[in-house]
Order: structure tokens, then sequence, then C-alpha cells
């Protein structure tokens, strides 16, 4: 969790914050490192309460100041206090992430075609079931044929049901490795599951 002070919210503080807003403008990495101390422990609460998980909610922290550091001008002084600002930031960035992951998960279960379809017809029902059984049998023998730590993403993510930040916090690897594992072995898998179909 990340480190800081917490914030009153008094006129004073608003003072202080436009004028480390204004030096952090003009490059002041020491002033970038004040509001960070500031602001980082709101800023990271809000993340988790929106995420509900430890690594994402870092994450979105550290993309949210990346973001402030990279382009301090976005602050508009005139439209409202700073910690408004960017605790705003942080909360679109959180709802962000979420539907990323949602997005994340549902492109997985696509890209193995194992979602079950609905459908009242009870022939194409069981028609469905059958090609389903199939192809269950050609991703589980595509999936033996990956790199252990590419097959291990990939089944935790598909058969565990876990996140892509919970699966980063059961292996001990950052995020960005969760996620390019996934990526890498869902081409792979892909381009083997098609050449089994020409």
């Amino acid at each position: 969790m990340p480190t800081g002070g917490s914030h009153d919210g008094g006129k004073d503080h608003d003072q202080s914050d436009l004028f480390l807003h204004g030096r952090l403008r003009a490059g002041d990495r020491e002033a970038f490192e004040e509001l960070y101390r500031r602001y980082a422990r709101p800023a990271y609460g809000l993340a988790y309460r929106v995420t509900g998980h430890d690594l994402l909610a870092q994450e979105v922290v550290h993309d949210a100041f990346l973001a402030l550091w990279r382009a301090p001008e976005a602050y508009d002084p005139a439209r409202g206090a700073f910690r408004t600002f960017l605790l705003s930031l942080v909360h679109h960035r959180a709802v962000d992430t979420v539907r990323r992951e949602e997005r994340l998960r549902r492109r997985t279960e696509r890209a193995l075609n194992l979602e079950p379809t609905r459908d009242e017809d009870v022939a194409e029902g069981v028609v469905e079931e059958a090609w389903l059984a199939g192809r269950r049998e050609q991703v589980r023998r595509a999936v033996s044929t990956l790199p252990p730590d590419q097959r291990t993403v990939l089944e935790m993510a598909y058969f565990g049901g876990y996140t892509q930040a919970r699966i980063a916090e059961e292996l001990g690897v950052p995020l960005g490795t969760v996620k390019t594992r996934t990526l890498a072995a869902l081409r792979k898998l892909r381009r083997a599951l098609y050449e089994r179909e020409a």
C-alpha cells in the first residue's frame, strides 16, 4: 500500500497544493514527490474501494501520478481544488481498470471458444454440447503445448476463474508479466486451434 500523510482539506493546504502544482509544471521533481506524499494514501484508498484489489489499486495510483507528472497542465486551478482533480482522475482510472479486467476475462473465454450458448432448441443443445466437449479437448491439448509459465496463467485465468491481478498476487510476479504471458499464450493457442481446423 502506498505511504503518505493524511490531508485536512483546508484552504492553507489548497494554497500549498497550488504552489506545488506550479512548481510541478516547471518540472520540479521535489514538488511532485511532496504531492505524492500528500495524496498517495487517499488515492490508494479510493482506488481500492473501486477495484477491490490491492495490486489493481496500486497500479491505478501509479498510473494516475504518472499521468500527472507527464501532463501537469491537465489540472486547471480555475475548475476546483487540486485534491478534487487528482481523486477524480484516480476514480476514472479505477473504473476503467475494472472494466478492462472484465473485458479481458470475457475475451479469454471467447478466445477459448468455451462459452456455452443458450438455445431453447433441445436438439441443437445436444449438438452444441457434443461440439463443446470436442472443442474443450482440443483446447486442453493445445494448452498442454504452451510453455509452463504461459500455461499456468491461462489455466488460472480460465479454468480457475482468477483475474490477472489475483494471478500476479498468487504467483508473486508483476501484473505486467501476467498480461504479457496471457497475451502470448492466447496468440499461440489461437494459432494452434486454427491449424487444427485448417
